[in-house]
């Protein structure tokens, strides 16, 4: 074998400008390949951590029909009981209760259909991180008559400021539309505009009131410490609580789901495209190889060489220029990532369009130990399939017919 692998090594150096040319477009390729998988993933992981920790956390608790009626009145059954099993479940590291209506906001340019959300200060801060999007004003603890909060970019569009009032009308729970000022105590900017123009916040002790209640809630936002104990916490909420629908993070929003699947797909589209593409250059760079040494395997072959030796040989060949064009483009990826994992990459150029979506534009490019021996192996897998045809068109040779 050490005989096989002496041969194959100096066999790929005969031509040292082809096989530098195939060994460059295997590292820039690589390189550059797993780099846009490394931020696509970065996005993606960003985008899911986000939405989890800020806005929807692990599990919310609705009540069966709120998801699809969204009325006033289909709120939580017996939220003490549910309150008390959530403290003293070890999993769950924090919940937060929140009151829900959806109205409109009026100011004096004009109106919009937004939702209220009215949240318990204190719990809310320990359940998301949602207050770290204040960008101007204070939060609604602030020392005002019904202090409200309000996207920046909704207040750009009302042309409002901090300390101006604006109306909410809204149905309450006798299903009568009634209305209140609120004074604009700060504006929040989030990931996602669509987010800030269409949500607001109100203290849920307000928000109450007007509904007409003092004790009413329509969804339980639940953190837990590990995020694969969702599916086991909601699955024994809804066995306990039989009057209340208690749904996953991935149950809430697919979308996030369909993200995380796709960025592990992702992975595997990008790399195998680019070695799919440079399986033509190997098959390429092989077959001239073999063409220009068909007398010398047939002389191998007939001093007594094993075929099955020199079909080795061959594979040999293809899979050492590989591996050494995909252990530098990895390696040169790998240094890249975790540069750009600290520095991060701005899109600030497309920002605007970015945050319209959803998508923070500063990116962190991330790729685990595992997704990096996945592409050796994806890299593995597809050198080998394009010396195949090389390697048998080799042992096909017959030593009698070459002169």
């Amino acid at each position: 074998m050490k005989t096989l692998f002496t041969l194959a090594w100096r066999n790929i150096w005969r031509h040292p400008g082809r096989s530098g040319v195939l060994l460059a477009a295997i590292v820039a390729g690589l390189w550059a390949g797993v780099v846009t998988v490394g931020t696509m993933n970065g996005m993606l992981e960003q985008r899911v951590k986000y939405l989890i920790e800020s806005e929807i956390t692990h599990l919310q608790v609705h009540h069966p029909e709120y998801s699809v009626e969204r009325r006033t009145t289909d709120y939580i059954p017996g939220t003490e009981q549910i309150a008390n099993w959530l403290e003293r479940d070890d999993r769950v590291a924090a919940w937060s209760p929140r009151v829900m209506a959806d109205g409109m906001l009026q100011s004096p340019v004009r109106s919009s259909g937004i939702r209220i959300r009215g949240i318990d200060i204190k719990r809310e801060i320990r359940t998301t991180t949602f207050h770290n999007n204040m960008v101007e004003g204070e939060y609604i603890d602030a020392d005002l008559r019904n202090p409200i909060i309000i996207g920046k970019t909704l207040a750009d569009d009302h042309n409002l400021r901090i300390g101006n009032r604006i109306v909410l009308t809204f149905e309450d729970l006798s299903g009568d539309l009634t209305s209140a000022s609120f004074n604009i105590s700060g504006f929040f900017r989030s990931a996602s505009t669509d987010y800030d123009e269409r949500n607001v916040f109100v203290r849920s002790s307000d928000l109450m009131q007007l509904l007409g209640s003092d004790d009413i809630t329509h969804e339980i936002a639940v953190l837990l410490h590990d995020v694969d104990d969702a599916g086991s916490v909601a699955a024994e909420m809804n066995e306990t609580f039989t009057d209340v629908e208690v749904k996953t993070w991935t149950e809430i929003s697919p979308e996030l789901s369909t993200l995380v699947q796709l960025g592990g797909l992702m992975l595997y589209v990008v790399t195998g495209i680019i070695m799919l593409a440079l399986a033509f250059g190997i098959l390429n760079t092989m077959l001239m190889a073999l063409f220009e040494r068909i007398r010398e395997i047939g002389m191998l072959i007939s001093i007594g060489m094993s075929r099955s030796r020199v079909f080795v040989m061959i594979m040999m060949e293809a899979v050492m220029l590989t591996l050494a064009g995909a252990g530098t483009g990895i390696l040169l990826a790998w240094i890249s990532i975790f540069y750009l994992n600290d520095a991060g990459v701005n899109f600030g150029r497309f920002a605007e369009g970015i945050a319209e979506i959803g998508w923070d534009p500063m990116v962190y490019p991330a790729l685990s130990s595992n997704e990096y021996i996945a592409v050796l192996a994806v890299v593995i897998v597809i050198s080998l399939g394009s010396a195949l045809y090389p390697a048998v068109k080799a042992i096909r040779i017959n030593p009698l017919e070459e002169k």
